[in-house]
């Protein structure tokens, strides 16, 4: 009966342990939420991270677009030309619509000229091209070196305000006090460093393409002169 009664006393203890011990509240928070604790700095590169996924998404099109078939198109010319199709030719370059197509084009209009004046036509086409590709690099690269340092503005900025805080609590020191200042610090520093890599990387990724096309170009030009030189054979 004596150990019933023991057995009994301790499960009530045990549940009255249970119920008087603190209960744990897990919080968690979004994505969002935590951007929004970093301020308006945040919202800055936000700006900064659309721009860079516009330039990004816009040159890997362009790229992927003039990485087509250049062996085919150069056939197609070949075969063109051979046929004195010179306006048939230029016709095809324009429905292509590629940096090849625009710097071959370039040396059919010049073709009554001599040869050297024809593959340095086609080399200012080609540069040109080159260019239009790589506008709008030079803004993702200030994007891969600003949106970190934006981020560090935000951590001096929030442990500014952190100290702030700090000072005009006194001797009432609380850490509610120094959260949002520590946030600010912590998520502008974390944002900042997320779009500048990404941008970083984006940016040598596509210089890396446009070196292929530039490589794509100088081929093409070679072999147009190619084409040229057999004609003048041919016609010999």
């Amino acid at each position: 009966m004596l150990i019933m009664l023991s057995a009994i006393l301790q499960v009530d203890s045990a549940a009255t342990a249970v119920q008087a011990a603190p209960q744990v509240v897990e919080q968690s928070y979004s994505l969002i939420e935590m951007c929004l604790k970093g301020g308006w700095l945040m919202a800055v590169l936000a700006l900064l991270s659309v721009i860079a996924i516009y330039i990004f998404g816009q040159k890997l099109w362009m790229t992927v677009r003039a990485g087509k078939d250049s062996a085919y198109f150069m056939r197609e010319i070949g075969d063109k030309l051979q046929s004195n199709k010179r306006r048939s030719a230029m016709d095809y370059c324009d429905s292509i619509g590629t940096p090849l197509a625009a710097t071959i084009r370039r040396g059919i209009e010049k073709l009554d000229l001599p040869d050297a004046e024809v593959k340095s036509a086609m080399e200012a086409a080609g540069s040109h091209e080159i260019a239009r590709l790589e506008k709008g690099l030079p803004v993702l690269a200030s994007i891969a070196g600003g949106a970190p340092m934006i981020g560090f503005l935000g951590t001096v900025s929030g442990m500014i305000r952190a100290f702030f805080n700090m000072s005009n609590a006194g001797n009432n020191v609380d850490i509610s006090l120094l959260s949002s200042g520590i946030y600010e610090a912590m998520v502008t520093t974390v944002g900042g460093l997320i779009v500048g890599i990404i941008a970083y990387f984006a940016y040598n990724f596509l210089v890396e393409r446009i070196d292929r096309v530039a490589d794509s170009l100088d081929e093409g030009i070679e072999a147009f002169m190619d084409i040229l030189q057999q004609e003048s054979q041919e016609q010999q």
